[in-house]
């Protein structure tokens, strides 16, 4: 992959909770340097996904790499968001820590790199790694599909979780794009790589995107097991079960 160094705006979707209105949503703009070219699509990939933390210095552990937190020999901690150096950064993780079994997504605000937010996602699936969400525990943005990527998935009730569009570095998002363009095909490739099946990976998509990448969509616990089939929670039928519109990607 190739790096550019323009800086490019990225809309910070403030902390809030899941029943706060969209209207209430307060918003920030911060800024960040960077987009590359995906080495599979060949198109520009800079895209971004942000849901501004809140708490994450409350998680505890023995040893930081980055966002990621060990918090003993088998268990992991997700705590701030990913970046560029998520990938190396998970891995050297591993190599130091080889027992790790479970990452618990506890405080997730997104990515500032989709490319490399779904190189981590692919490589937290190839280690076998189970995924949780706890009760208290909120993944945000593109870290949902982190938390896709687990082997095994559970989620505690009182977990939520917040979806709206990505956004690529000359602002624009999955909406710009037909269902076919090789922006919106890297996204539902990945889906079907976490095991759903085609129509299952279109139809979260097309939820995922149903909201602007300045707004937020905000999911309970139980909203995410109708998408993503748990430990707890079979996979259901979701367009049978969610009265969505799903024309942007369906057709």
């Amino acid at each position: 992959m190739r790096w550019t160094h323009a800086l490019l705006p990225l809309a910070l979707v403030a902390f809030a909770a899941p029943a706060q209105a969209a209207s209430e949503i307060a918003f920030a703009e911060d800024w960040y340097a960077g987009d590359w070219v995906d080495a599979e699509w060949g198109v520009a990939a800079g895209t971004e996904r942000f849901v501004e933390r809140a708490k994450a210095d409350a998680v505890g552990g023995i040893a930081d790499y980055g966002p990621f937190r060990v918090l003993d020999d088998g268990r992991a901690a997700l705590v701030g968001a990913t970046d560029r150096n998520s990938p190396a950064e998970f891995a050297a993780m591993l190599r130091d820590h080889p027992g790790i079994a479970l990452l618990e997504l506890v405080e997730c605000p997104g990515t500032f790199d989709d490319g490399a937010n779904l190189r981590l996602g692919r490589m937290i699936r190839e280690s076998g790694i189970a995924t949780h969400v706890p009760a208290d525990g909120s993944v945000r943005s593109g870290a949902v599909e982190l938390f896709i990527a687990g082997a095994r998935r559970t989620i505690d009730d009182g977990a939520s979780f917040a979806v709206h569009s990505w956004e690529d570095y000359s602002g624009f998002e999955a909406g710009d794009f037909s269902a076919a363009a090789p922006q919106n095909r890297r996204y539902l490739s990945y889906y079907r790589e976490m095991g759903m099946a085609d129509e299952e990976a279109r139809a979260f998509y097309a939820m995922t995107n149903s909201v602007p990448h300045e707004d937020a969509l905000w999911l309970t616990a139980d909203d995410m097991r109708l998408w993503v089939a748990t430990d707890d929670t079979p996979r259901l039928a979701y367009l049978a079960v969610l009265d969505l519109d799903l024309g942007l990607l369906l057709n």
